[in-house]
């Protein structure tokens, strides 16, 4: 467990959340067979675990890292706890303490990013049961039935800035863009989406500029209440798919903000999309699928409880991000690594994660590794 991170967990003392293994941070000895620490400001003794998933934890780490790990492998909790012989309630308290974890590691490494594209949808998935056999009692509790997972994706980098789990309603659609919004560096990609209406509202009410209405010399009547008008730098457009029958029999594009030119121009130097299309994020829907249990259409694996399914996706989508090589995003190796007896293939490719391809992380991590990463505290100011 990497200690270059660790700081004194005492909220009083004036060297909280600072890092100083060596200075102020001392080694003093071992509890259990980990490293005991000591502040030497404020003579406090903690653990090494500070700050990790695994703090607290009183199981075998290793059971911990092969449980989640399984899980953020499209596993089931019953599944899982049969893997590593403990029961299904353990699993979903190692479960809650990962996702908690891995949704604080997402939020401080996903940040500040130059998002070049953005492409938006929505995965259906239920909760305890399908909306057509709810109960009208069970109607009232609008957590059941329905559950719909809203995605932000960007294709460049293979990455999911933002998610959100909810109804397909206006409020989670102006969730998902102010989430995109709030880990952009403030440039606005080029959106694309299917033809529901929420996202362009949703843009605009993130984007838009509220208009002026001066009145003027002479004039009456009632005076027009300002709107929201797109500035000129948002770019949109939709994908449009005519259906017959439940099959696909017509496919066109329309644009919603921005102009023909500059929109046709991004594309022209985007490394993947060469026309308009919402295809890299419906392939996605399919990974988030085969990496969570809770998504797959016809299981007993699916969520009970609607906080559980975001759970999942906390910690298979940072496990996606951080651990599972993209195979779309290796570069090819020059000069070739030859092997070290000189008679096996040499190494053509490096192989490389989302995270990787955006510039968060410049190698591919191990479960453990992201389990105890220590996401350093607020510290005001």
């Amino acid at each position: 467990m990497d200690l270059s991170t660790i700081y004194c967990p005492d909220f009083g003392c004036p060297k909280y959340g600072q890092p100083g293994l060596g200075q102020h941070i001392t080694l003093y000895g071992y509890d259990n067979g980990r490293h005991k620490l000591k502040c030497a400001v404020c003579d406090r003794y903690f653990s090494e675990r500070v700050g990790t998933a695994y703090f607290g934890l009183r199981e075998n780490e290793r059971l911990f890292t092969i449980a989640m790990t399984a899980l953020a492998e499209g596993n089931s909790l019953r599944g899982t706890g049969r893997i590593v012989s403990v029961d299904k309630d353990t699993v979903c308290q190692w479960l809650s303490r990962a996702s908690d974890h891995c949704a604080r590691v997402s939020g401080y490494l996903l940040k500040n990013l130059s998002l070049q594209e953005c492409q938006l949808d929505e995965l259906w998935s239920f909760v305890h049961k399908k909306e057509k056999n709810l109960t009208p009692l069970e109607q009232i509790l609008t957590e059941y039935g329905d559950a719909w997972v809203w995605v932000c994706f960007e294709p460049n980098w293979k990455i999911i800035p933002a998610f959100v789990v909810g109804k397909r309603i206006q409020e989670n659609a102006n969730l998902l863009i102010a989430k995109t919004a709030g880990v952009s560096d403030g440039r606005k990609p080029l959106f694309t989406s299917d033809d529901l209406p929420y996202y362009a509202t949703a843009l605009l009410a993130q984007y838009g500029v509220l208009e002026t209405v001066v009145r003027r010399p002479g004039q009456r009547g009632k005076l027009r209440k300002p709107r929201l008008l797109p500035p000129p730098d948002l770019l949109y457009a939709i994908v449009v798919k005519r259906r017959e029958k439940g099959h696909v029999v017509e496919v066109s594009q329309r644009i919603v903000f921005g102009s023909e030119e500059e929109i046709l121009a991004r594309l022209k130097a985007s490394s993947v999309s060469q026309q308009i299309n919402t295809s890299y994020v419906e392939r996605d829907n399919l990974t988030l699928r085969q990496g969570s249990k809770r998504l797959t259409r016809k299981t007993l694996g699916f969520s009970k409880e609607l906080p559980w399914l975001e759970k999942q996706l906390w910690l298979a989508i940072a496990y996606y991000h951080l651990v599972l090589p993209h195979d779309g995003l290796k570069l090819p190796i020059y000069p070739e690594i030859p092997t070290k007896g000189g008679s096996g293939s040499p190494k053509r490719w490096q192989i490389r994660t989302p995270a990787m391809a955006a510039g968060v992380t410049d190698h591919v991590w191990t479960m453990e590794e992201l389990l105890s990463y220590r996401v350093p505290p607020k510290l005001s100011a």
